[in-house]
């Protein structure tokens, strides 16, 4: 227990130094004696002070939340001496927390419990583990505080922000009014789903006749179909160095993360099952398949402390593993980066693995800033040398996409804040044409 003199302790002492001065005590006899004077009413406040173990502290923090959104960080004090305490603490919580204060004053009387509270707001995602309190009690003469940390322990999950929440819902509200309209076409995979039989009108396909039904009735029936429901989609999301790279200020994973909470609630809704893989060199996590309400969050879960690790992805590797526990046909949507080095030598050969069986959908964030480069007039030769360097980079990108397409794959390569919403309609695409 450290002793610590409070600001009252050091203008005690200016005080006895001001009066030595303006009593004109010339010897350095005085001011000895009245600064001891007080360096002893010190040592009596800290010996006669409440102990620090006196004190309990709990922190309550919540268990989860959203990068961006505020939550609330509450502490409980107890003083268990025989008498009022005036108290400080200061919380260990990470300055990316953003709370509004770490530091907390307040009285406690004996026998009695005081709350404090604070608001957070997250800039980083994560795990967050705070561990230690820092705790002063005041001596009854306010000189010298009793100093001691204790071990409070708490644990805080920042999960990634879903800011493409409201494009989710309208995307919902157009699959359920296409459904609704009832005109799917029968794709190559004949995947739709029987949901009703209905007389027969004048601008009915002759084709979505059904005979057997029309027989029984003795008059023309036709069938009503929709998308299939409970049909699987598998995300695939790379963690690899690609994905570090910032967009808009923030690394490409963080784009994509948003795209698969998208994906995955539009999924969901429909009755769809939806897994995601994260990886990079070595498979990080799976979530299973399913399409209960829960699943959102159990997707977040696997995301939320995930971060680009700066070594190269082992696409067969996590398409070995994803196929060894999915071998039912389903959509299988891969968000990476279309990297010029990493396209050809690593993913191309690894992608018959899935486009053999499964329909693929290949995503990625596109940077805007370098296409504003390349269609920018250049005022000097730094601007022309970017520019030219924007041009190529986007040609090369062209490229990549038009390989990759010949592959047999979808691709989506969209500017953050749109990926989400042209990967969800690449889904409801397949849906529609029953591809599954």
């Amino acid at each position: 227990m450290l002793p610590v003199p409070t600001a009252r302790f050091v203008v005690a002492m200016a005080a006895m130094s001001v009066v030595v001065v303006l009593a004109r005590i010339g010897s350095a006899t005085g001011l000895v004696a009245l600064d001891g004077a007080v360096l002893l009413l010190g040592a009596f406040d800290w010996f006669v002070g409440v102990r620090p173990q006196s004190v309990a502290i709990e922190r309550e923090l919540p268990r989860r939340v959203t990068l961006g959104s505020e939550g609330i960080v509450a502490w409980r004090v107890h003083n268990a001496a025989r008498r009022r305490v005036r108290l400080r603490f200061s919380d260990e919580l990470a300055p990316s927390l953003g709370a509004r204060a770490r530091r907390v004053r307040m009285s406690v009387p004996a026998g009695t419990t005081r709350g404090a509270s604070t608001t957070i707001r997250p800039c980083r995602r994560g795990r967050f583990e705070p561990g230690e309190v820092v705790v002063r009690i005041e001596g009854p003469l306010g000189l010298v505080c009793r100093q001691a940390r204790r071990r409070v322990e708490g644990s805080l999950q920042v999960h990634p922000a879903f800011a493409s929440v409201k494009e989710a819902e309208l995307a919902i509200n157009r699959a359920h009014v296409l459904e609704a309209g009832a005109r799917v076409v029968r794709g190559r995979g004949g995947g739709t789903e029987l949901e009703s039989l209905r007389d027969y009108q004048v601008d009915d396909e002759v084709r979505r006749i059904d005979w057997a039904a029309t027989a029984r009735a003795g008059k023309a029936i036709v069938r009503e179909q929709r998308p299939e429901r409970n049909q699987t989609v598998l995300v695939l999301l790379d963690a690899g160095r690609v994905m570090a790279g910032q967009v808009a200020g923030v690394p490409r994973l963080e784009h994509a993360m948003d795209a698969v909470l998208m994906l995955g609630h539009v999924a969901t809704r429909l009755g769809d099952r939806v897994g995601l893989v994260t990886f990079d060199r070595e498979v990080r996590s799976m979530v299973s398949p399913s399409h209960a309400p829960s699943q959102l969050s159990r997707m977040s879960d696997a995301m939320f402390d995930l971060d680009p690790a700066l070594v190269e992805s082992d696409y067969r590797g996590a398409f070995a593993r994803t196929l060894a526990r999915h071998r039912r046909r389903a959509l299988l949507v891969l968000l990476t980066e279309l990297a010029e080095e990493a396209v050809p030598e690593t993913l191309l050969p690894a992608l018959p693995l899935l486009v053999r069986r499964h329909v693929v959908v290949v995503a990625s964030v596109a940077d805007p800033e370098v296409a504003a480069w390349a269609d920018a007039s250049p005022a000097d030769v730094t601007g022309a040398y970017r520019s030219a360097a924007a041009e190529t980079a986007l040609l090369r990108r062209s490229d990549t996409t038009a390989r990759l397409r010949a592959a047999g794959t979808t691709v989506v390569d969209a500017p953050p804040g749109a990926l989400g919403t042209r990967l969800t309609d690449a889904y409801l695409g397949v849906k529609a044409l029953g591809q599954l």
